[in-house]
């Protein structure tokens, strides 16, 4: 087996100022803001083996090897969260060779793992912004992440990889700085928001708004919205989760602390298991910042940041640039299904962009890119190595078991 990353630290990067703030989307501003990254491997001479990885909604800059500690995080910097999320993919001789190129993952702006987001303290009022933190778009987190590539010298991307709702994110670099990048891997993510993934976010909003201890979003001085956030994680976790793959984790354990409700009294193993990874997840996010990548994903809206009509004058930017692209679908995929990224490949097609797009068969549900490395490595590696020029051309359409 292929060694890992061992030992990782997260890094900050500080951008902006007083005399020169962050502006966001929205038209609101903060005097200065910090990016939380890491990098496994090292950057080459020319800069040019650098890999920009956008995680997935309760992600974070820990993407390989083991982070016992980050600072301001305290508590929240759970053991769940301590290895890397894609370890798997990341390291000497894995999907993500690091002998070979320089991965860099960064938290999300607006998120709780040492990027600014509510739960960091406002300067002028020495506590938590909360409520006060502006809303946050897709472009303003790609934005904060081309301020860090700049940071850090390098001009063009050899690739940027998004997971999940970080595919959205990718698909943003790609075409609002088309100049920045080579090849672009979007996994089990789409186009757009669908009326679907509208509802199901829609109502993660409503659990977290509807907590007695919410407040508005300014409840770090009292208890936490620990309800809304749990209900809103049990929402969400049957679409990253294939329904079978949750039957036979559940097992026959019905036993849960606190498993009497007001009236109710779970009585089934799936409802403790469900109840079970609602009241984790509490223990290692923020709900603030839930809801800025909530409301970041409802937003996402690719044609408005590009200023463009449709998807065909959208990836026209990918054509001119050069991009290949490596699109992956899930088929057992619940919350991304395999027609949007089907719709995706169309619209490249049209525009005639270099794609590939793998179909990868999995039990596993959405969550699959997370833990079977073998059916995703030969075809990152065959994309980052440039193999599919000589190979398949300009397009192309494959499946694989």
């Amino acid at each position: 087996m292929s060694k890992g990353q061992g030992k990782t630290a997260t890094q900050f990067f500080h951008l902006g100022s007083e005399s020169e703030p962050f502006l966001f989307a929205s038209g609101d501003s903060l005097p200065g803001i910090t990016v939380a990254y890491e990098m496994y491997g090292r950057l080459n001479a020319k800069k040019d083996n650098a890999i920009l990885l956008f995680h997935a909604l309760s992600g974070s800059q820990h993407a390989a090897g083991h982070t016992e500690a980050i600072e301001g995080i305290g508590e929240r910097w759970t053991k769940d969260v301590q290895t890397g999320w894609w370890d798997l993919f990341i390291g000497p001789g894995k999907a993500l060779d690091t002998t070979r190129y320089c991965v860099i993952c960064a938290n999300y702006l607006g998120g709780c793992y040492g990027s600014s987001g509510p739960a960091s303290i406002n300067p002028e009022t020495g506590k938590p912004y909360g409520s006060t933190f502006p809303p946050v778009l897709t472009s303003d987190v790609v934005r904060s992440q081309i301020a860090l590539l700049d940071h850090l010298g390098i001009g063009q991307l050899h690739a940027v990889i998004g997971t999940s709702i970080g595919g959205l994110l990718a698909l943003n670099l790609a075409t609002l700085y088309p100049e920045r990048v080579r090849i672009v891997m979007p996994v089990a993510t789409g186009l757009k928001t669908t009326v679907l993934t509208r509802m199901t976010l829609f109502e993660q909003v409503m659990a977290i708004e509807n907590d007695p201890h919410f407040n508005g979003g300014d409840y770090y001085e009292g208890p936490n919205p620990a309800y809304g956030l749990a209900l809103a994680r049990m929402i969400s976790h049957k679409t990253f989760v294939h329904l079978d793959t949750i039957e036979k984790r559940a097992g026959a354990n019905v036993s849960q602390p606190d498993g009497q409700l007001s009236w109710y009294k779970v009585g089934h193993n799936v409802e403790s298991y469900m109840l079970y990874q609602g009241k984790k997840f509490v223990s290692r996010f923020d709900a603030n910042s839930y809801l800025r990548i909530i409301n970041m994903w409802l937003r996402f809206d690719p044609l408005r940041d590009a200023g463009v009509d449709n998807y065909e004058q959208l990836f026209a930017r990918s054509t001119a640039a050069g991009h290949h692209y490596l699109v992956f679908s899930i088929d057992s995929d619940f919350c991304f299904y395999p027609e949007e990224q089907a719709e995706m490949i169309s619209a490249l097609e049209k525009a005639k962009s270099s794609c590939m797009h793998i179909t990868v068969h999995s039990a596993k549900g959405h969550d699959s890119f997370l833990l079977e490395p073998e059916l995703y490595t030969p075809h990152i590696v065959h994309t980052l190595e440039g193999r599919w020029q000589k190979n398949y051309g300009n397009s192309g359409v494959a499946e694989v078991e």
